[in-house]
């Protein structure tokens, strides 16, 4: 849960791959394809002559902090698993503070019974809370997937109709951690067009999400 925004760059890289699975599946002849307001590089054959070669990309970064949807749930669920962290070491430092206080007051004074005793119950209460944050957190780890599942379907629908149009071959990613391009032209950038789109589905299909959450 601490690189949330690594697993959501992971996610639409797994949503965008699919887009190019069925596009290169489905490919329609050379001649009918067509990205207006895409540049396409000339690629030469030496059987066929020159062909286009449309390529887009998208960055993931602006996916995430540009999608509201996403950025919301993500703030949510790193506020979720933050005060996770905090309940946890608060049951510590009143564990400890509880430790301090009972040698204050017994001292030199303390059996070997009453140490012993006193020892079981810390460790229990101990227990207890660390076992309350793995249920904690297990739990947040679930919902998590699940709304990580819920964006990379919203993705693929919004992708596999963007390129009814637009007739892509491949649909590339960059982003933190999986930049794997080494040059890119701005003009092949379909980045605005995927998070005005994905904004939208999102605000027709989930108005009113964060009242159930």
């Amino acid at each position: 849960m601490k690189n949330i925004s690594t697993l959501l760059n992971i996610v639409l890289l797994l949503a965008l791959g699919f887009l190019y699975y069925k596009v290169y599946n489905d490919k329609k002849p050379a001649g009918k394809l067509s990205a207006p307001g895409i540049s396409q590089p000339a690629v030469s054959s030496a059987i066929n002559g020159p062909v286009r070669a449309l390529i887009a990309y998208v960055e993931l970064d602006s996916l995430n902090d540009q999608i509201s949807y996403i950025k919301n749930r993500r703030t949510q669920l790193e506020a979720e698993q933050k005060a996770i962290e905090n309940e946890w070491q608060n049951g510590y430092k009143s564990l400890e503070a509880k430790k301090d206080n009972f040698i204050k007051v017994k001292g030199q004074n303390m059996t070997q019974e009453e140490a012993e005793k006193f020892q079981i119950d810390l460790m229990q209460q101990q227990q207890a809370i660390d076992s309350r944050k793995q249920t904690q957190l297990q739990s947040l780890s679930e919902r998590s997937y699940k709304f990580m599942e819920d964006i990379q379907k919203k993705l693929k629908e919004f992708l596999a109709g963007y390129n009814k149009e637009k007739n892509f071959q491949y649909i590339l990613t960059t982003g933190t951690g999986l930049d794997y391009l080494i040059f890119k032209d701005s003009t092949l950038n379909i980045t605005a067009d995927v998070v005005t789109g994905m904004n939208k589905v999102f605000s027709k299909n989930y108005a009113s999400v964060f009242l159930c959450l």
